[in-house]
């Protein structure tokens, strides 16, 4: 009998398991073998919902989740795949989606990505044409698409990640806010990454009801070796968290091997456990590359232990230096305080402050359709766009004026509006027009760590007005290519850019309500 990943998660009173695997750079070989037969074996077992297969994880070229996902459902396991934004543009990413739904693979994990690693002849060019909420919107209007022009009743089923492991309040709630887009834009699960703070995998879960965005979410259990700690404790995986503390256990466990796969086993059957016991509504186990027999393990010992689940939280007390909770800490639990919250206190100061008031005052002047100007300006524009010489003028006047205060790439579908006037083409070397991605760490950008993610200086900025709310609401359409080199300022007032052309999508993807819980104070 074939396995349904959204037969299980619909059902509230089945706890979900999910196994990550991560297909190797070639087509075949051993580790190509381990993974399809790790597969069968987890559905020999019938205790797991759907594997999950990596997408180009780091950015370095694997064999396509698509190839090796065809095997496996055939094989009768279910399958979620991870779709990136990295590697293809929109054209190539509608084409991806219609061959998994030949294919019979509908369950996605919709990803931004990580940033493009090394391929031929060296790094290969990042498209990011769109970001995770405006796919995850994509997923669902095509499914209605179809359902429409031919009557399908199968659907796309797509979920999300989030990283609730971040150290600085405005990166933290950029996580959240972003995690509301996600789900208006129609989300259906969400998978956590890795990290090993209960406190925080708590946060998660009270926030989602705080803000009323609950689905289904399963949380990350790692089978923590030395390598893969090593690597997520430099910062190397975009959003996993192992501390230096637990870095420093993790390798007295495995002086002796032995000692060590027990520990890691156990380590990861606790926290299993805890998160079950937190309304967890399932795990995704990573971690498992040789042998199913390690999630089996893991597996039979959460059985035996689960309803002791508050006594393991102590061991998952891993906090990041000078770390932000959005709650107040319970030292009774080791969890939170039901409704007590720390107050934000991070804020933009000096330049930041100066420009965004700047920005915003000049925007809602010229930039504003219910200004009592904008006729002006509209039949202003119209005039100059209908003359070369005009056109030539409004380059001379708009491209050096951009360039100084934004850094302006001219793509003529300007998104400053939707970031606290800071530009998202120069700014956020993903190009991300709704939210920040899961790669930052301590506040700084994932790609560039010397300059801080342009998600947390929009949340600062914000908070210097108290509208930091304003990032969970606003769904932000893709940028409009066609209009890249063309002026900007005409495109708004003549209506030509995403805030008019696009209005349908931001429409259909817009978040579902807005997130209340945020004081702004």
């Amino acid at each position: 009998m074939s396995r349904s990943f959204y037969k299980d998660i619909s059902d509230p009173d089945h706890f979900v398991i999910t196994l990550e695997l991560v297909p190797g750079s070639e087509y075949r070989g051993l580790a190509l073998d381990a993974v399809t037969q790790i597969a069968k074996d987890a559905m020999a077992d019938g205790r797991v919902s759907a594997v999950t297969i990596t997408d180009n994880p780091g950015g370095n070229p694997s064999l396509s989740p698509d190839v090796i996902g065809k095997e496996i459902v055939d094989h009768g396991m279910d399958v979620i795949v991870h779709f990136t934004c990295r590697d293809s543009n929109r054209g190539g990413i509608e084409s991806r989606a219609l061959q998994l739904a030949r294919m019979g693979m509908r369950n996605i994990l919709a990803l931004t990505g990580d940033y493009s690693g090394k391929g031929f002849g060296g790094q290969g060019t990042p498209v990011f044409d769109i970001d995770s909420c405006s796919l995850i919107c994509f997923f669902k209007m095509l499914e209605h698409r179809t359902r429409l022009e031919k009557g399908e009743s199968e659907r796309f089923f797509p979920g999300c990640a989030v990283s609730p492991f971040k150290q600085a309040e405005a990166e933290t709630f950029a996580q959240y806010f972003k995690l509301c887009k996600k789900v208006g834009a129609g989300a259906g699960f969400a998978i956590t990454q890795v990290g090993y703070d209960a406190r925080k995998f708590e946060e998660l879960i009270r926030i989602q009801k705080d803000f009323g965005t609950t689905i289904p979410t399963l949380g990350s259990v790692f089978v923590l070796k030395p390598a893969p700690a090593r690597i997520m404790n430099r910062g190397k995986i975009p959003g996993a968290v192992v501390t230096g503390k637990l870095l420093d256990l993790v390798l007295r466990e495995w002086e002796d091997k032995q000692q060590g796969r027990k520990s890691a086993i156990e380590r990861a059957a606790r926290l299993a456990a805890v998160l079950k016991g937190l309304g967890y509504r399932g795990i995704h186990v990573g971690g498992v590359h040789k042998s199913f027999s390690t999630l089996a393990e893991i597996l039979d010992r959460l059985e035996k232990i689960e309803h002791q689940w508050q006594e393991f939280i102590p061991e998952f007390d891993f906090p990041q230096e000078n770390g932000f909770y959005v709650y107040k800490k319970d030292s009774k639990t080791g969890l939170s305080v039901n409704s007590e919250r720390n107050l934000p206190t991070s804020r933009a100061h000096g330049w930041e402050k100066v420009h965004f008031h700047f920005m915003r005052k000049v925007h809602d002047i010229f930039f504003n359709f219910e200004s009592s100007l904008e006729p002006l300006f509209q039949k202003f524009s119209s005039m100059i766009d209908n003359t070369q010489l005009g056109r030539l003028l409004m380059h001379l006047t708009e491209d050096p004026v951009k360039k100084i205060l934004l850094s302006c790439k001219k793509c003529g579908d300007c998104g400053i509006q939707h970031l606290a006037f800071l530009c998202p083409e120069s700014q956020c070397p993903k190009h991300i027009r709704n939210g920040a991605c899961g790669g930052s760490s301590r506040g700084m950008c994932e790609v560039y760590p010397d300059r801080p993610c342009v998600y947390v200086r929009a949340y600062n900025r914000l908070a210097v007005i108290g509208k930091t709310k304003d990032m969970s609401r606003e769904f932000v359409p893709p940028r409009m290519w066609e209009l890249n080199r063309s002026s900007a300022w005409l495109n708004f007032h003549l209506k030509r850019d995403h805030q008019t052309v696009s209005c349908v999508i931001a429409r259909y993807c817009a978040p579902q309500g807005s997130c209340p819980f945020m004081s702004d104070k």
